[in-house]
Order: C-alpha cells, then sequence, then structure tokens
C-alpha cells in the first residue's frame, strides 16, 4: 500500500515543481529597457603602449649573460601605460574611466565592458582613448547618432580599423 501513495506524492511534488517553473517563466514580465530609452555598450580590449623606451645592451650586458641569450641586443619595457576612456553625449561627459594593463607585470591588455542607458533621440557622441601615459587622447572619434526608443548602440576599439567603430543593432 505504501508504493501507490509514494507514487502519488511524488507526482503531486513534480506537479507544484512544474507549476513554479511555469509560473516564473512568465511572470514577472520582463522589460529590456523602458520604452523611452536606448542603450550605449561600451566593450572593447586593447593593450596601451609600452612604458618607456627600448634600449640596447652594452657589451659589458652581453657579457655576464649566457651564450644563447646573446642574440637580443635590444630590451624593451614590458609594463604597459593605462588606458584612459571618455564618452561624452552631447558635450555632457557620460562616462570617464582609467584602465589599467592586466596581469602581474601590468603587461597585458587592459578591457572594459559598461552598459549606459540613456534617452532614445538623436544625440552626438564622442569617445575619446588615451593609451600612451600623455596629457591628450590620441584617437577621437565623434558623430551624430539617432538613437530610437529599444535600439543599442555598441561602440567598440580596433586600433587597426583607425580607432573607435559605433554600430546601432535591435534589441532583442
Amino acid at each position: 500500500m505504501a508504493k501507490p501513495l509514494q507514487y502519488i506524492g511524488q507526482g503531486l511534488l513534480y506537479a507544484l515543481f512544474m507549476g513554479v517553473i511555469g509560473y516564473f517563466s512568465t511572470f514577472p514580465a520582463y522589460t529590456h529597457l523602458p520604452p523611452e530609452e536606448a542603450l550605449i555598450k561600451l566593450s572593447f580590449s586593447h593593450a596601451g603602449k609600452p612604458k618607456g623606451a627600448c634600449r640596447e645592451r652594452t657589451p659589458e650586458e652581453l657579457a655576464k649573460l649566457p651564450m644563447y641569450q646573446r642574440k637580443v641586443t635590444t630590451i624593451c619595457p614590458r609594463e604597459r601605460e593605462n588606458v584612459v576612456v571618455e564618452l561624452e553625449m552631447d558635450g555632457e561627459q557620460l562616462y570617464h574611466v582609467v584602465l589599467e594593463p592586466g596581469g602581474l607585470s601590468h603587461s597585458s591588455i587592459s578591457s572594459i565592458y559598461r552598459r549606459i542607458p540613456v534617452k532614445a533621440g538623436t544625440h552626438t557622441l564622442k569617445a575619446r582613448l588615451n593609451d600612451n601615459g600623455g596629457d591628450h587622447f590620441n584617437y577621437v572619434h565623434e558623430e551624430t547618432v539617432n538613437l530610437d526608443p529599444g535600439r543599442i548602440m555598441l561602440i567598440d576599439f580596433k586600433e587597426g580599423n583607425g580607432g573607435f567603430i559605433f554600430k546601432t543593432h535591435n534589441a532583442t
């Protein structure tokens, strides 16, 4: 007699579990963005310039090295500069960050991923990047964009393509 009651109890628990999963899969309703907003996603990885210049080893330094290491006469610092990123919209600063290089020796890339909700409409966006440790931004891109409600503006950075790339996508 215990077996049928166990099966009924197990069936009720499964039904309860499926009901809870079913309820939370549809409620509460998820809203990606409020109706009057668009989203800017700033996402890229970039390595700053090396700190300091490369130099030639002196004959005394080369003489102290094992024979197999004497072929490399130029040495360069491993550590890289911080990457400074700024984003402006309609002349007002939206975002400013100083990204430190990764790695134990601070010799790797700096990465950023930032979601910035903004009001929909036509805006002038200006993205700036400084990767050389100086006082000026060596990459600047300004563009007037139309951000419809629910749209996503992706801002990427590719040094080989001249700097910042702005792309718009529909939110899905």
